[in-house]
């Protein structure tokens, strides 16, 4: 028993010792912890690096057929709506940092302060401009301001020029902005947040850089993937991406197929809209052999190669 306690001891006080302190930041050991289900590439920061390409794919997909895949995969926490947008009209895609925000308190803030000076952070002006800095091509800078507006403003112009400078992108924030008509200017920049207003930030404080946070009624960790449209945004864990792009441009071609017979009047519409008969599904595959690669969304081999793994 006495060996124990000296080991239990030992082992307590190299933890002790060993432990690197808390940041402002998550570490890049803490994220690939978060994100282990990835095991492709990543940054220097731990956030899996999802590919350009897959992102720009990710665009076209559908915020309902992405849901239903991430419900399918036990994912039901991962969806949030009731944006205003910058442009309504545009998609954005992209690799989530994220950043926590809450009420301010003095004694927090201070110790944040200090955490900051050691991650050689800019101290004199506001530490909303902190994630802005770690920002590269292909971020989404996601926020938690806790649905404040008045006064939580997280952005406005100047701001919003940098981010889109750093990341070519934009911003989800759950929470305010102001300046909407600078941001407007923006060119390629784009926003989600949950309302405009005049006020500077006050009374709130920056919290973490890349930790887990809630936007809305969705889980959000650093290195997910986002789709967002006018239609609501998304998150995606980021070993999903690959495959939740795929399925889903499957999806469209069966719809493309369909729709196709269907002014054909080859089948009716109930012999569509439910579970396809074996003579359907041959019909489907041969009309897909006969697709032009130049309109297919994935390469030949992917769709053979899916198509293949649902018949084993």
């Amino acid at each position: 028993m006495r060996n124990l306690r000296m080991v239990l001891g030992l082992s307590c006080f190299l933890t002790f010792f060993y432990a690197k302190p808390q940041g402002v930041t998550a570490s890049p050991e803490y994220i690939i912890e978060l994100t282990s289900n990835w095991t492709g590439e990543r940054f220097e920061d731990g956030r899996p690096k999802v590919s350009d390409a897959l992102l720009q794919r990710m665009k076209n997909i559908q915020i309902e057929e992405a849901w239903g895949f991430l419900r399918r995969k036990g994912y039901n926490n991962q969806y949030e709506g009731e944006w205003e947008i910058i442009h309504p009209e545009r998609a954005m895609t992209g690799r989530v940092v994220t950043a926590q925000y809450m009420p301010l308190r003095p004694d927090y803030q201070q110790l944040v302060k200090l955490k900051g000076a050691q991650e050689k952070r800019d101290t004199i002006g506001g530490s909303n401009s902190w994630p802005i800095q770690q920002l590269v091509p292909g971020d989404v800078y996601v926020a938690d301001g806790y649905g404040r507006i008045i006064d939580g403003t997280l952005i406005g112009s100047n701001l919003g020029n940098a981010i889109y400078t750093n990341s070519k992108k934009g911003v989800i924030f759950d929470g305010g902005v102001r300046d909407v008509a600078g941001l407007l200017d923006i060119e390629g920049f784009n926003g989600w947040h949950k309302g405009a207003d005049p006020s500077y930030l006050q009374e709130e404080m920056l919290t973490s850089i890349n930790m887990p946070i809630r936007i809305g009624r969705a889980t959000v960790l650093p290195g997910d993937v986002v789709l967002a449209n006018q239609h609501g945004t998304v998150f995606i864990p980021s070993h999903l991406a690959s495959e939740l792009v795929l399925s889903s441009e499957i999806v469209g071609l069966r719809d493309l197929f369909g729709f196709q017979r269907l002014r054909e009047k080859k089948y009716t519409a109930g012999q569509i809209d439910t579970r396809w008969t074996e003579e359907i599904n041959a019909d489907f595959e041969n009309w897909l052999k006969e697709y032009p690669d130049s309109k297919l969304p994935m390469t030949r081999k992917e769709l053979n190669d899916y198509m293949a793994s649902k018949k084993q």
